[in-house]
């Protein structure tokens, strides 16, 4: 029978003997542990030889001896011979050393689990009999995409010390959420959200956790910063682990920043998850890029609050994609200051309403007739504006696998 701990290696001596492929692939995991990780080989990977020339680790390029194993606290055996690789294992057994012997598993006194990280969990999987990679590995990765999934619960079941997770969430599709946004959902005590948050991810979270509205729109805003900035504190002070759950990236015209600040001024520890910002995925998924060679070598993201400055009459009278969020109300405003500051008329504008969402829409024009057609149309928020030659309807590409598109 096999027993299951888990090391501590920061800051450890590591001994690796031999630096081929095996050896390379353990050696990166060693290295994230934050292991202090020598090497013995003759001859080394490229991969090994690179961490050697960033001073990652120490190579020493020889034969292995048992000198080595002097202050090291655990050791792998992976040289490309079987009979070397037992004696070090030997070495380090006499010295009460542990060792993973990579050409017999059953041989040192270690072994290596498949692991997978969650968050600040780590799953390992380990067979306790005859050792078999290949289905370690399966197993591994199938309860890892269950976890990853938010199927699990992994909030913290002792008291200690609150913290707040900044998750951004997207665009709009709960698909395109990251895989440590999914999994800070599954850990929250508390989630506060936006109205431009991916509320659909909400339906994965137990019953049990509190669920915290303070969603904006442009003419309604019920909860104030300063009260979302006292109400993420103050839960994370009674040692909750508090997800605030913001729509695109927490970072890009989010507030996220404000927000953290807070946090810290508090004392309170914050880990930001960054996310797939709508200014760009929300275009990309209608089919238009930002950029494209030959059209436009820049982007330039604003909001609609800002109305139309200076660097936006710029970017568009020079060619440039400007995007603008949160821009509806200010669209009049924006295209006059376009027009008077030189754009011409015929520059192409498309507003996504909804975007990455079964309720997608997109609407085309020009500066010249944007508004008008905007205002026959209906447009209302959440919309992204795309104004610049990479807008042009005949751009669109066919085979962009778009979400369903009102025209």
């Amino acid at each position: 029978m096999t027993a299951l701990f888990g090391l501590d290696l920061k800051d450890r001596r590591v001994l690796v003997a031999g630096a081929g492929h095996v050896a390379s692939r353990r050696i990166k995991r060693f290295l994230a542990e934050g292991a202090d990780v020598c090497v013995v080989s003759p001859d080394a990977s490229d991969d090994v030889r690179r961490l050697a020339q960033h001073g990652d680790l120490e190579w020493r390029e020889r034969r292995v001896e048992e000198p080595d194993l002097d202050d090291a606290w655990f050791v792998l055996a992976a040289t490309d011979d079987a009979a070397v690789n037992d004696a070090v294992a030997a070495w380090a057994e006499s010295r009460r050393v542990f060792c993973i012997d990579a050409s017999d598993a059953t041989n040192g006194t270690a072994r290596q689990a498949a692991l997978s990280r969650h968050g600040d969990l780590a799953v390992g999987v380990i067979s306790t009999d005859r050792p078999d990679p290949a289905r370690i590995r399966a197993v591994r990765d199938a309860v890892a995409a269950h976890i990853d999934a938010g199927a699990v619960d992994l909030r913290r079941r002792r008291s200690g010390h609150g913290r707040v997770i900044l998750v951004g969430s997207g665009p709009g599709d709960p698909g395109l959420v990251t895989v440590r946004g999914r999994q800070a959902l599954a850990e929250a005590d508390v989630v506060v959200t936006d109205r431009l948050g991916t509320t659909e991810l909400l339906v994965t979270v137990p019953y049990d956790v509190e669920v915290i509205n303070v969603g904006k729109s442009p003419d309604r805003h019920p909860v104030p910063q300063d009260e979302i900035n006292r109400i993420l504190v103050s839960h994370a002070q009674q040692g909750r682990t508090v997800v605030r759950l913001k729509g695109g990236d927490p970072f890009v015209l989010g507030r996220g920043g404000e927000e953290v600040h807070a946090c810290l001024e508090a004392g309170v520890p914050v880990e930001v998850v960054p996310g797939v910002t709508s200014a760009l995925s929300v275009p990309a998924r209608a089919g238009i890029p930002v950029t494209q060679r030959g059209l436009s070598t820049a982007v330039l993201v604003t909001s609609g609050h800002a109305g139309a400055d200076a660097t936006s009459v710029a970017a568009m009278t020079h060619g440039t994609t400007v995007v603008v969020l949160m821009g509806v109300a200010a669209l009049p405003d924006i295209v006059a200051a376009g027009l008077a500051g030189g754009a011409p008329g015929s520059t192409p504008v498309a507003i996504i309403e909804s975007g990455t969402t079964a309720d997608e829409r997109v609407t085309h024009g020009t500066l010249d007739d944007i508004v008008l057609i905007a205002g026959e149309t209906g447009v209302k928020p959440p919309a992204i504006i795309v104004i610049g030659n990479v807008a042009r309807p005949d751009l669109l590409a066919s085979e962009v696998a778009a979400t369903p598109r009102r025209e």
